[in-house]
């Protein structure tokens, strides 16, 4: 069985000329091409829009956030709390009663105010916001022999996100920390060489903000040669560091790599005596870092993946339904046309209707004053025509009745 032939859909949104261009129907004809025109607009628009929110999507998003950093500390074992530690109470090989002490580092990144609920993401593990942790304990190596510098490397090895850190050291003297923080900014960002951050007037940036700053200073100082606009010719400034040979655009990235280096850590100072009771709120730090705005990005995304299929839909189901009254409003204007030539004129309509219908009904038969020589005379070309089983039948009533007025007997 043949499979049903699909239903052709109507794609033809224009009135027809006819009504366009009738003085009674002017009005609403042109607000009708005003709104297609509209349409037309307002597709451009929104491809254009689709088109830069996928070109972003695929760039580093980033945004400035507020880190808070807590420094606190817990004592165990000291002489002033309940229950103090005595010779007598001390146990060498479990730990148990001898003083010591825990200091702990962590943090979170502090909520965007009046951000929509359903724009918050999960927050972030602090250790996933650090590269490096160094915690120094100044203290004498000859009474404390434990390791008094303590570092955390993250690896690119799989590993448990930690929402903090903890040093936990024997002791009940003063002692001074430094932590040393190497924050983990999104994108990287590096520290400009004196040389090349004086030029440029900045001092940390990102690769791509460094570079772009480099660009700019070509252009604000016009440095591009006047005949090839891609080499660039180093003024008296940036001779020194490019050197004093004309270089092309595209080795600015890979001269601009040799003046980056790492940036500066984050350097934290804590105090903790044993002596005293902990203070009962922890230090804290707001600091500065950079993140990947990942709100922005899944609603960017949803906007593109998911609203996309169901505007679609709409739209095509809005669309059959234009074409559908436009083809609606043809046939109406053919039935009108119709009928205003009847009321007109009705004799020489129904004059002209039957002969154009007569005409109709001779190019159906093949018959008429021309006796069929022009719609059949392809037929009449192909020698198959002659061999049909009516033909001999044909040839031979003609051939009696050509006979039969020959010789006077048909009458």
């Amino acid at each position: 069985m043949q499979k049903p032939a699909k239903r052709r859909k109507l794609t033809d949104k224009n009135v027809p000329n006819a009504i366009l261009q009738s003085p009674e129907f002017s009005v609403d004809s042109k607000m009708y091409q005003d709104l297609l025109g509209m349409e037309r607009r307002l597709d451009w628009t929104m491809t254009r829009k689709r088109v830069e929110i996928q070109d972003t999507l695929g760039r580093p998003m980033s945004t400035n956030r507020t880190l808070r950093i807590f420094l606190s500390h817990t004592v165990s074992g000291q002489l002033w709390q309940e229950g103090a530690a005595t010779n007598s109470n001390i146990n060498l090989e479990t730990g148990e009663a001898i003083p010591a002490f825990q200091f702990k580092i962590e943090g979170r990144v502090l909520e965007i105010p009046n951000q929509r609920a359903r724009d918050r993401v999960p927050p972030r593990k602090f250790s996933t916001l650090v590269k490096q942790l160094v915690v120094e304990l100044d203290r004498d190596p000859a009474q404390y022999p434990d390791s008094n510098t303590v570092e955390w490397l993250r690896s690119s090895q799989n590993y448990t996100p930690l929402d903090g850190f903890s040093v936990k050291r024997r002791g009940d003297s003063l002692t001074r920390i430094r932590v040393i923080i190497h924050l983990e900014h999104h994108p990287e960002h590096f520290k400009v060489h004196p040389d090349l951050g004086n030029i440029l007037g900045i001092r940390e940036d990102t690769r791509t903000g460094v570079i772009q700053a480099v660009w700019n200073y070509i252009k604000l100082q016009d440095l591009q040669d006047k005949v090839d606009r891609r080499s660039i010719r180093p003024d008296a400034a940036l001779r020194p560091i490019f050197g004093t040979e004309p270089f092309p655009f595209r080795a600015i990235p890979e001269r601009v790599n040799r003046y980056l280096m790492r940036s500066d850590p984050l350097v934290l100072h804590y105090t903790l005596d044993p002596s005293q009771p902990p203070p009962e709120k922890p230090v804290a730090y707001d600091v500065d870092i950079r993140l990947e705005d990942s709100s922005l990005k899944s609603r960017m995304s949803h906007v593109v993946m998911n609203m996309a299929p169901e505007a679609a839909k709409e739209l095509a189901k809005l669309d059959d339904e234009i074409s559908l009254h436009v083809q609606s409003l043809q046939n109406s204007h053919l039935k009108r046309t119709f009928l205003q030539s009847f009321a007109s004129n009705p004799q020489d309509f129904i004059q002209t209707w039957l002969e154009s219908q007569s005409r109709d009904l001779e190019a159906i038969l093949g018959s008429g004053p021309s006796e069929g020589a022009t719609l059949r005379q392809d037929d009449l070309r192909r020698s198959e025509y002659f061999r049909l089983p009516w033909v001999e039948e044909a040839v031979a009533i003609q051939e009696g009745m050509r006979l039969a007025a020959k010789t006077g007997l048909a009458q």
